[in-house]
């Protein structure tokens, strides 16, 4: 049974793009993504209208979009516009253009834009708590959220391509702050993130992990302070057009908004009261998506959910990576709840490098963890999920870096404890549910205690045997195996 593929095509003040997603709905994965930067927003600050090149592109991006949509056999195809169409005099015209093409549009409000902005991180980031700053092409959208909930939201017309004006007069900072005091939201994220959505924040935090040298190039959950931030406004003009080329992922569209969008941004956070900045993968556009799911849908564990969905597609056994979890959860009681879904989420995905040459399967486990696109994880994470998943295939600390510079020694041993129950299980069960149904592993009065079913005994070997002395010394614990009805036996 086809699972339902949903395509959103976004009419932003900048870009133009169309996403298909299809999953579980709690987090369907992309299928496609492609954007155009027709810059309707361009002439609105001068002229008030999309000019007569920007709905040109606009238009030959719909029809594409539209057609891409269909040929892809789309279940629902959502199309929605946001500032630039909201604001300028034309903005009918281009939704003509669009319903031309067979699309629908949804002209979002100030107010929808920046909850859908809201619920978006929070889809990615369930426990945040501080301020999101979703920077268009248009307009910025700053909404609260805390609890899984938003609360004050509010729109302003700040966006990239409306900046010129504003940045070509004095004391450009402090008319922001004027702005901003204006609307009542000076202090309300003191001491707390402030987290980026949008493409040229994206943007100027891959220019950040560039200049940094920053050893794993993922975005999302991505920390700049807000001296890293005053520290880049004044280093971007230095940059050479080379330098900006060689940065991984850097649209040369981008580019001519880095310098807006670095002084809007080192001009509100001291007016925010925010210390740091967290970068988010995720915006409108799965803010749109999450807002439809039920109370339920929305509760779960984002980062599960996906690996779960992983397992599903790339491993062997596509349910056994939360029975794996449940088997050897006995032995990592009283670990943090963080950890606890980590570990989770590295059973999940312990099966995935299995086709892989045997050559290349620590590798992959490691890519997977490590560059997968995941979410409601940080760095630290990233790292304890593939050294767990490296440890389960077979590979020895010290692990390569950059696993060495995201996470402690103590947290990779920890992982490693995982990474090597999980590849005791695996042998022992040959991959399969029965004989990890069967069994249990535990502490026990200090030793490492394996019981099996009576019946079982035969799957244990010299193998089985091996790998469980190793996972004991791993723990620095003494291991012993016995049937159900068997005395203790101390391996």
């Amino acid at each position: 049974m086809k699972e339902a593929r949903t395509a959103i095509i976004d009419i932003g003040s900048n870009s133009i793009r169309l996403v298909v997603y299809q999953g579980p709905r709690r987090l369907p994965a992309v299928l496609f993504n492609e954007k155009v930067l027709a810059g309707l927003g361009k002439s609105l600050s001068r002229t008030g209208a999309i000019d007569e090149q920007a709905m040109a592109l606009a238009g030959t991006a719909l029809s594409r979009f539209a057609a891409l949509a269909r040929e892809m056999d789309c279940d629902e195809v959502r199309t929605v516009a946001t500032a630039a169409v909201r604001d300028a005099a034309n903005g009918a015209e281009l939704i003509a253009l669009a319903e031309k093409n067979g699309l629908s549009v949804e002209l979002l409000s100030g107010a929808e834009e920046a909850k859908a902005a809201g619920y978006g991180l929070l889809s990615a980031i369930p426990h945040a708590d501080g301020i999101v700053g979703d920077l268009g092409g248009g307009s910025l959208e700053l909404v609260r959220v805390c609890d899984g909930r938003v609360s004050e939201h509010a729109s302003f017309p700040l966006g990239v391509l409306r900046l010129a004006d504003l940045r070509a007069k004095d004391n450009f900072d402090q008319r922001v702050t004027d702005i901003l005091n204006a609307a009542g939201w000076s202090g309300v994220g003191s001491g707390k993130p402030f987290y980026l959505v949008g493409g040229s924040w994206r943007s100027l935090a891959r220019v950040d992990i560039r200049d940094r040298g920053y050893p794993l190039p993922i975005l999302h959950g991505y920390v700049m302070s807000r001296a890293r931030i005053s520290l880049l406004r004044r280093k971007l003009p230095t940059f050479e057009k080379n330098w900006l080329k060689s940065v991984p992922h850097l649209s040369g569209g981008r580019v001519p908004t880095l310098s807006a969008a670095t002084d809007l941004l080192d001009a509100l956070l001291p007016v925010i009261g925010s210390r740091e900045t967290v970068v988010s993968a995720f915006g409108l556009r799965e803010g749109l998506l999450y807002q439809r799911l039920t109370a339920r849908e929305q509760q779960m564990d984002p980062l599960i959910v996906a690996a779960r969905d992983e397992g599903k597609h790339r491993g062997r056994f596509p349910e056994h990576g939360d029975l794996l979890n449940s088997w050897i959860a006995p032995l990592f009681d009283g670990e943090p709840a963080e950890d606890a879904r980590l570990r989770h989420a590295a059973c999940l995905l312990a099966d995935t490098s299995w086709r892989a040459n045997p050559e290349f399967r620590v590798a992959l486990g490691i890519e997977t963890a490590l560059h997968g696109n995941w979410v409601a994880v940080d760095s630290r994470g990233r790292a304890l999920m593939a050294a767990a998943l490296a440890a389960s295939l077979g590979e020895q600390p010290p692990f390569p870096d950059p696993l060495r510079a995201l996470a402690s020694e103590q947290e990779l041993h920890r992982a490693t404890c995982w990474g090597l129950a999980i590849r005791l299980a695996q042998r022992l069960s040959g991959g399969v549910a029965g004989p990890l149904k069967r069994s249990s592993i535990r502490r026990r009065d200090g030793i490492v205690e394996l019981v099996w079913r009576g019946e079982d005994r035969a799957l244990s070997g010299e193998a089985v045997e091996k790998r469980l002395k190793g996972l004991g010394a791993a723990l620095r614990l003494p291991v012993a195996s016995r049937s159900s009805d068997e005395a203790l036996t101390q391996a």
